[in-house]
């Protein structure tokens, strides 16, 4: 059996916290989105073994920031309380007092109850793990998300992640400052040995001059070492944080905001590995040494003003060319950006859809649109190749031009007497390191460019709308009794012009069971998309308990759902997997119990493999019937006060179909239950019948008395 995240001890701690905060929240909701591996017995959210990344981000999704300690009870003050204390034998309580001097504290067992009692210091001293986790309240306007995950709610979600890491940023600057400073000595040093060493001989000199040069160097080894290192540490946790942000965006959309490719929105969620490679590649060391040409431009002014001139012109020829060719180069990437993504759209359709398309012998047309693609993005990758490599080019000439011009000029100048052969091989070797990463910068401009154009799309996905925004404080609904109502409901689909529902007004009492039908996109399964919270009604309200279901956080709303949508999808996995999908924590009993109302198992029961069957991608491996017995299934896995069915049997053959109505005969009992369809079959369990027509109700009634007039008798 798997662990039901709502008994986790932590968990409970955290859901009395919120009430305690008066901003109450369930486990479900808290939980949702959190990084659990399904295989593991028990889905914990602590564990001394391991980190503490569920427990932050749980509490930061209660509205606080937490931190955990090994601490003894005397080492905490009761200015910080509540806290959450570590128990012996699995368990947590939430300390709420504390007095030390009459030795005893109130706490809070959410296992037991959520009321206060008083216990003896020395007794919870017994119990007591010694770890604590303390908590701080987070208020509008601070940092409201998980300090370690969550999205920065002060500032822009990549740069304000990054900015975590100044720290670290810091000490890699350092660590260049030091890496440039020792680069001077090279150039010293030779400088030293031609003007004074060899004209003097001195052999001595020239051993402590080497030894120390050869210091400096190791120096720059250990230093350089480090700074990778600090670069490759940073990089690791931006990139799990980062990665973790958008994939909880994503998950997070509403429907609406949903794009029409997958495949384009896919690729857009890809381009967080070009950033991401940008940002930890040379790129960074690059872009932090420009600054540090100032240095070497002052120490070659200070052997010979004159000589400060040449690489100051080549680098500003460079910095104006770069500048010139920008923004053409950052046009040509947005354009294969976009086309990046229409060509991976039309991938992922051509695969998702591989059977209808040798079925209706469509190769051809999909092989034509891949190859405009695919040639689309060559001409302008190769533009964009074109123009860097022309700038890489321009510039490593002219790297090489001022060398030449750096010896010329200095020729004159020690034949004047202004300059010693030894100065000039200094300027020389400084001249080629101040323009280095002048010209390692414009080498990665075209890698700027795609870095840019992939974080515009990104910034793009992180503005849409989410469905549970960081700041809204939803209402919570412990006991739902099942009351549904619809009043004035229009809806139209996203850049649609035409609405699905026109208002649409109905009632449905709790432990009612109605039916809803209607012809061919009359709005049946929009209706459905609507009581979800899939998406929100442009005009009207709905009400669930008198509570309109904007007020309901999405979680909690579903959570009271036993839901199976017209369109079956399944993930790759097997049946099990697919019917534990909402209740990890199911036990085998349930697991049977909901098998039989499917009728899974008779299926699964004829198959070696029974439960442990592979479904394969989207459950291509079942027939449509066998996606439906596992939809229904999965609908009703656990207990809930609301039944929404679209479709359910339209798949299933005659006998199966029969017994699973049934079943739904016996299992909706005394439960709030929609069933929305075109069979009449399946309308045996119903006692009502909404009629649906062109996006509005054209009748509502006993079943018997709608059928009566349409015509048709059971």
């Amino acid at each position: 059996m798997s662990y039901d995240i709502s008994t986790d001890p932590v968990m409970q701690c955290l859901v009395v916290l919120t009430k305690l905060n008066n901003k109450p929240a369930s486990a479900e909701a808290l939980a949702h989105g959190l990084p659990f591996d399904p295989t593991a017995e028990k889905q914990r959210l602590f564990s001394l073994d391991k980190a503490k990344s569920n427990v932050s981000r749980a509490a930061a999704k209660a509205g606080f920031e937490s931190r955990l300690q090994k601490r003894t009870l005397a080492e905490i003050p009761s200015v910080v309380l509540p806290v959450i204390l570590m128990l012996k034998d699995d368990k947590a309580c939430v300390l709420t007092k504390i007095s030390h001097g009459r030795g005893i504290a109130e706490i809070i067992v959410p296992e037991v109850d959520d009321t206060p009692r008083e216990v003896d210091l020395e007794r919870l001293a017994e119990e007591y793990l010694g770890y604590v986790f303390f908590l701080k309240r987070t208020y509008e306007g601070t940092s409201g998300e998980d300090e370690e995950f969550g999205r920065p709610s002060d500032g822009h979600w990549f740069f304000g992640t990054m900015m975590r890491f100044k720290g670290i940023y810091a000490r890699v600057l350092l660590g260049t400052l030091l890496v440039n400073l020792f680069v001077v000595a090279g150039p010293l040093f030779t400088m030293n040995v031609y003007d004074r060493i060899i004209p003097h001989n001195a052999v001595e000199t020239l051993w402590v001059l080497a030894s120390g040069i050869s210091l400096v160097y190791l120096f720059d080894l250990v230093m350089k070492s480090i700074r990778t290192s600090f670069l490759e540490t940073a990089a690791k946790k931006s990139d799990i944080i980062l990665s973790s942000i958008l994939f909880e965006q994503a998950m997070n959309l509403k429907l609406k905001e949903r794009p029409r490719s997958v495949g384009s929105f896919a690729n857009n969620i890809k381009d967080f590995e070009s950033i991401r490679s940008f940002f930890t590649s040379s790129a960074v060391t690059a872009f932090i040494e420009v600054p540090f040409a100032v240095l070497f431009m002052i120490v070659i002014y200070s052997i010979h003003p004159v000589m400060a001139r040449v690489p100051l012109t080549v680098m500003g020829i460079i910095l104006l060319t770069s500048l010139c060719l920008k923004k053409p180069i950052y046009r040509i990437v947005e354009s294969t950006h976009e086309a990046s993504a229409r060509k991976n759209g039309i991938l992922v359709e051509a695969l998702a859809n591989l059977e209808t398309i040798k079925a209706f012998n469509a190769g051809s047309s999909m092989q034509w649109h891949w190859e405009e693609s695919t040639g689309d993005i060559a001409t302008k990758s190769l533009k964009s190749r074109v123009m860097s490599n022309s700038l890489s080019i321009f510039s490593a000439f002219l790297t090489q031009f001022s060398s030449v011009a750096i010896i010329v000029v200095g020729v004159y100048l020690i034949k004047a007497g202004e300059l010693s052969m030894g100065g000039l091989i200094a300027i020389n070797m400084l001249s080629s390191r101040t323009i280095a990463p002048m010209s390692q910068v414009v080498a990665l401009l075209s890698g700027f460019e795609q870095m840019r154009a992939g974080l515009k799309s990104l910034d793009e996905l992180m503005n849409k709308e989410v469905e549970r925004p960081q700041n809204k404080q939803f209402i919570r609904r412990q006991d739902i009794r099942g009351d549904i109502e619809l009043k004035d409901v229009s809806f139209a689909y996203p850049g649609e012009q035409i609405n699905a529902l026109t208002d649409v007004s109905f009632r449905i009492k709790a432990g009612e069971r109605v039916g809803i039908i209607g012809q061919v996109g009359s709005g049946k399964s929009t209706i459905s998309k609507i009581l979800m919270g899939f998406y929100e009604q442009d005009k009207g309200s709905v009400f669930i308990d008198g509570l309109d279901v904007r007020q309901i956080d999405p979680v909690d709303l579903r959570h009271h759902f036993s839901y199976v949508p017209q369109d079956v999808v399944l993930f790759s996995g097997t049946v099990r997997d697919n019917m534990t999908l909402k209740s990890p924590h199911a036990d085998d009993r349930a697991i049977i119990r909901a098998a039989e109302i499917g009728k899974v198992n008779a299926f699964t029961d004829r198959h070696p493999l029974g439960m442990d069957l592979q479904v394969g991608e989207r459950g291509a491996s079942l027939s449509g019937g066998q996606r439906q017995s596992v939809a229904l299934a999965r609908c009703f896995i656990d207990e809930t006060p609301l039944v929404l069915l679209d479709e359910p049997t339209n798949a299933m053959d005659y006998n199966t179909e029969l017994q699973v109505i049934s079943n739904l005969k016996k299992v909706t009992q005394g439960k709030t239950t929609v069933i929305i369809t075109h069979k009449p079959t399946i309308l045996e369990v119903v006692d009502r019948i909404i009629v649906m027509n062109n996006g509005s109700v054209a009748m509502d009634g006993p079943k018997a008395e709608v059928l009566a007039k349409l015509g048709g008798a059971q």
